[in-house]
């Protein structure tokens, strides 16, 4: 750890010693090619799958099973031209379908389920506000089971089947699409699983090319949006879990907590700004390299990063600007399948984080920021049990 953290100094060191001040361009002004026609799609609606005590094992029958039918879908997708798509989706219930006094053990035994999609898009105009359009390709349909006094009553599975869909876009306005919506996933009857159907309603936003005139616009302002950022910082559980607990289930939870918690760390990170408004909001990518170690085992582990993310800068003053940022579903590599006596899945999972910081200085150089974070497969593994990682003090530059 030590090495760890003498080596990460030495390479701040280096680059601030070559680094200059950072200016506004028009580039960032505009979305960049990877951005632009992109959209990302949140749908509501109902879902049916038509769970049986078929799933159970040989002698176990539930009294009652309750499949709540409220589910959500959540896309991200790039738009190639009009008449063709790409994207992928995440789809579950907004609640688990429960199987109720197992035998007469009056418990009630979630089972976790969703579904986790790949599909290519064929979109047909049939008039300047409303199109069709059919979607095909794959899906990893995942389920965790339960079990009863070390007995497994119902199995988890994780399999590759097709997923199709359907459904009308409706154009509200060059951003914003309203958009209606069939998906069908197949069941597989050696795991047990039923087919999904989902019937949802939502909007899909798109990033499109902004104009000459938008693109002046953002590049006239006097605000500062670092075009690079580097970061080391220190997580501790010194102050406690509170704000990860918090933020997880406040009336409206914003983030997640995990059952695996870690107790400290350190983080090395750089983050690369691709657009930006005017004023208020910029997109990054960014990159990590981290090792924390857990509360319970004290294991070690490591993880490297890939992921977008969001700044928002509500206030800009003359001694700082302060901004609250947020990365979700980073691609991660993830160095242990065990931690605390949990399996936690595989060596691949997704990072999130929800922070706030400042830029100071005469020429917004210097940055602190403080964060929460979060590890977990978002269930496209059946053991999720989820790594909290308490609040981390970051120091960084900008250039």
């Amino acid at each position: 750890m030590t090495k760890f953290y003498l080596a990460a100094c030495l390479g701040l060191s280096l680059i601030f010693a070559g680094s200059k001040t950072f200016a506004q361009d028009s580039t960032r002004a505009q979305f960049p090619n990877m951005l632009a026609n992109s959209y990302i799609g949140v749908h509501a609606g109902y879902i049916d799958y038509p769970f049986t005590n078929a799933l159970l094992a040989p002698g176990y029958t539930a009294e009652k099973i309750v499949k709540p039918f409220p589910a959500v879908k959540v896309i991200l997708g790039h738009e190639f031209n009009k008449y063709f798509s790409a994207q992928i989706s995440y789809l579950r219930p907004v609640l688990w379908v429960e199987y109720r006094n197992v035998n007469g053990d009056n418990g009630e035994h979630a089972i976790f389920m969703n579904v986790f999609g790949v599909t290519g898009k064929g979109m047909l105009p049939l008039s300047k506000k409303l199109t069709a359009y059919a979607e095909a390709g794959g899906a990893i349909v995942t389920r965790a089971g339960f079990n009863t006094n070390n007995v497994q009553i119902a199995g988890s599975t994780n399999y590759l089947t097709y997923e199709l869909g359907a459904g009308l876009h409706y154009k509200m306005n060059k951003r914003a699409d309203l958009v209606g919506s069939v998906t069908y996933a197949a069941g597989n009857t050696n795991e047990k699983q039923p087919r999904t159907m989902f019937y949802g309603l939502g909007v899909n936003y798109y990033m499109r090319p902004l104009s000459k005139e938008a693109v002046a616009k953002n590049s006239s302002g006097h605000y500062a949006f670092p075009h690079n950022v580097i970061q080391i910082g220190y997580s501790t559980n010194a102050i406690g879990y509170g704000i990860n607990y918090w933020f997880s289930k406040a009336p409206i939870p914003v983030f997640w907590d995990g059952n695996i918690r870690a107790t400290h760390g350190i983080t090395l990170q750089y983050q690369r700004n691709s657009f930006h408004g005017r004023r208020f909001f910029q997109i990054d990518w960014g990159a990590n390299v981290s090792y924390f170690q857990t509360e319970l085992n004290k294991q070690d582990f490591f993880t490297v990063s890939l992921y977008p993310a969001m700044r928002f800068w509500p206030l800009r003053t003359k001694p700082f600007d302060l901004y609250f940022n947020a990365a979700v579903a980073g691609p991660t590599y993830f160095s242990e399948k065990m931690l605390d006596n949990r399996i936690t899945g595989e060596h691949f999972t997704f990072y999130d984080y929800l922070g706030m910081g400042f830029l100071m200085g005469e020429k917004r150089n210097l940055n602190f920021e403080f964060r929460i974070a979060h590890y977990s497969n978002g269930n496209i593994f059946y053991d999720n049990p989820g790594i909290l990682i308490p609040m981390c003090f970051n120091l960084g530059y900008a250039f």
